[in-house]
């Protein structure tokens, strides 16, 4: 072996071959429509969405059965403060939660598994994360990126067979990929999986392993060396939690979250059968990314259900407390943060429930869509209950054990603000979601011009790509001229008498996306192959694309509600007013885009890590405790005792 790939030297990768490690796990092709790509390139396709798709009658009653069993759960067996004052999620709620069959709600009836639909299993994590987030987190982190998920959907049937049971009742998984000194640049993964005759031997350290301390089974993605029958690189295995030489160092204790079981895990010459690989060697990051384009819908489904519950709290709240004679959601100040809460729940609810039903019926590529849901639900959700604390002022700030001790009722407001902001990291962070989205959002014009800007191809594979480009923006460019959104009577059946007029909001949509499409062009004309540098202009794009997906599943939704007679009155004022006050953050972030101060940043930037502005630290003391700023992740064996938790039935 090299000194680049020994278990006791971490890879030394450039920032190009990064990229190239990431470009070669993203899915390449799209097989399948999609309507956030569409939307991005300046096409609104409206029929995509709409009607809105419908899940089968089947599956909502199988559904619903269980939501009424998990909602007697909730309330019945779960003690929310219980889990904030221990840090712990009880044994007993677990092993309740395995009987009830919340552990394999999408895994197949055939294998013990409940077999809900994506649909359903998200609002079951919207339920259960209102009792305790942290419990969403366990079952989310167990089937979304867990074992069940990866198996589903690239495991043999023998690996099905003889771990997808055990999944659905028995055993909780887990998904070991961050290392202490590896986030989202996966090219620098240490962790080894050396072959030795019919096993592979995993040498390395893993952090923030949720589930990790409780876990029976981990996927583990590790770096298979390239040698003679190997092909190399990172690789995903099953591997068992009690394996020899497996070491729990830590369980890791966050602001929010306090039941969370996670952890710091080693492995030491941990011997994985061969039989337990899952795919080929070097599928390990394709599979953890084609994974986490259904999984990361669990994290906006429990957001949905923070924000139905920040809502119920402003609503009963702002009713009871008068200020200057009246209730102070009458007053306007208060009034607008409720309005915000009621309007962004709705869409946030319709952006979910649209990208659910079209995962489950497999008609469209939801790559963009799953990843859209997961960034807009994650920092929309942290706004509404900042907002819910400033409604709820001093009383916001205090504990719900404080406000029971002295008599009131006991709601956790601060508690559901810390238990929210690791969704802007989990699973992608706000920043490292933008480039994804981003990335997928100028495919097209990768595909077609990005020989173009890319500095190893020849005069000729560059001729031939300025030929192509050529052909594509002849026909593409055009077309961004005019549209649907300049004719007053389009998109008219979303106009009906006595409702407010969401028409209009859909042919504002329709323009927003061909000015946005515009935008990107401009922007790849001007910058080439600085582009992917300018992550404040891709970040904007994306924020506006988030929002106008918002607003099309709002209308859709709210048109669905009304043809049903399901609230549709109530919901054509919410999706009213979401569009209304998303359509100020788009016109903003659409003057950022060219009017900002990102130049100047930059230069700040050099600044600060020039050491120019340390004169401005000083008048203080760092409350800060020794140590390195990265803890070394040798992979060698441990002194420390195992702090894995086993759970005790019964």
């Amino acid at each position: 072996m090299s000194a680049a790939t020994t278990p006791s030297s971490r890879p030394t990768v450039t920032e190009r071959e990064a990229r190239q490690v990431a470009e070669a796990a993203r899915e390449q092709d799209w097989r399948k429509p999609s309507f956030a790509k569409e939307l991005f390139l300046g096409r609104f396709r409206l029929d995509l969405i709409h009607p809105h798709p419908l899940p089968a009658d089947d599956d909502v009653q199988r559904g619903e059965e269980f939501l009424a069993k998990l909602r007697d759960f909730c309330e019945t067996k779960i003690d929310g403060s219980v889990i904030e004052r221990d840090a712990r999620i009880p044994d007993d709620v677990i092993t309740g939660l395995k009987e009830l069959g919340a552990f394999g709600m999408k895994i197949d009836t055939k294998y013990g598994g409940l077999g809900l639909t994506q649909v359903y299993y998200n609002k079951a994590l919207a339920l259960v994360g209102s009792a305790n987030p942290a419990i969403g987190a366990l079952l989310s982190a167990h089937q979304s990126i867990g074992v069940p998920q990866p198996l589903k959907m690239f495991g043999t049937q023998e690996q099905k067979d003889t771990f997808l049971p055990r999944c659905a009742r028995t055993d909780i998984s887990a998904f070991l990929l961050t290392e202490p000194d590896v986030g989202s640049d996966p090219a620098r993964l240490a962790t080894t999986a050396v072959p030795e005759g019919d096993d592979y031997v995993l040498d390395g350290v893993k952090l923030w392993t949720t589930n990790g301390v409780v876990a029976d089974l981990l996927v583990v993605m590790a770096r298979v060396p390239k040698s003679e029958g190997h092909k190399g690189g990172i690789t995903a295995f099953v591997v068992e939690a009690a394996s020899e030489g497996i070491t729990v160092e830590n369980r890791n204790a966050f602001m929010g979250l306090r039941g969370l079981e996670n952890g710091v895990t080693r492995f030491h010459r941990v011997r994985v059968p061969a039989a337990n690989r899952i795919g080929p060697e070097g599928a390990g990051l394709k599979i953890a990314l084609t994974t986490l384009n259904t999984g990361r819908l669990s994290l906006p489904a429990m957001c949905v259900g923070a924000g139905k519950w920040c809502l119920k709290i402003a609503r009963e709240w702002s009713a009871v407390r008068e200020q200057w004679g009246k209730p102070v959601a009458l007053h306007e100040a208060v009034g607008s943060k409720i309005s915000f809460i009621a309007a962004t729940t709705f869409a946030l609810e319709a952006v979910l429930d649209l990208s659910s039903q079209m995962a489950d019926e497999n008609r469209n590529d939801i790559r963009i869509e799953a990843a859209l849901a997961k960034l807009y639900g994650s920092e929309m959700a942290c706004l509404m209950a900042d907002e819910l604390v400033q409604i709820r002022g001093g009383r916001g700030f205090e504990t719900a054990a404080s406000l029971e001790a002295r008599g009131e009722r006991a709601v956790p407001a601060e508690q559901i603000l810390r238990d929210l902001r690791i969704n802007r990291i989990f699973e992608g962070s706000t920043e490292i979601m933008h480039l994804l989205i981003a990335r997928e959002a100028v495919d097209a014009h990768l595909t077609v011009a990005g020989d173009l800007i890319d500095p190893d191809k020849t005069l000729a594979d560059k001729a031939r790509a300025g030929a192509q480009a050529g052909a594509f923006y002849a026909k593409w460019l055009p077309k961004l001229v005019a549209g649907p959104g300049q004719l007053p009577r389009s998109y008219a059946d979303f106009h009906p008498a006595g409702h407010p007029d969401l028409a209009a909001h859909l042919r504002y949509v329709e323009r927003a996306a061909r000015k946005l499409a515009r935008s990107t062009f401009y922007a790849m004309s001007r910058w080439q192959g600085r582009m992917e540098t300018k992550q404040g202009f891709l970040g904007r794009v994306v924020d506006i694309g988030a929002e106008l997906f918002a607003m099309s599943a709002a209308c859709v939704r709210a048109e669905h509600l009304r043809a049903t007679g399901d609230h549709g009155r109530e919901a054509y004022q919410l999706a009213d007013a979401f569009c209304r006050q998303s359509r100020i953050r788009v016109e903003e972030l659409f003057g950022r885009l060219w009017t900002n101060t990102d130049d100047l940043d930059r230069r700040v930037v050099k600044g600060v890590l020039g050491g120019a502005y340390e004169w401005l630290e000083q008048g203080i003391v760092d409350p800060s405790g020794d140590g390195p700023w990265i803890a070394d992740a040798s992979p060698v064996e441990t002194p420390q005792k195992s702090v894995r938790r086993i759970i005790k039935e019964g």
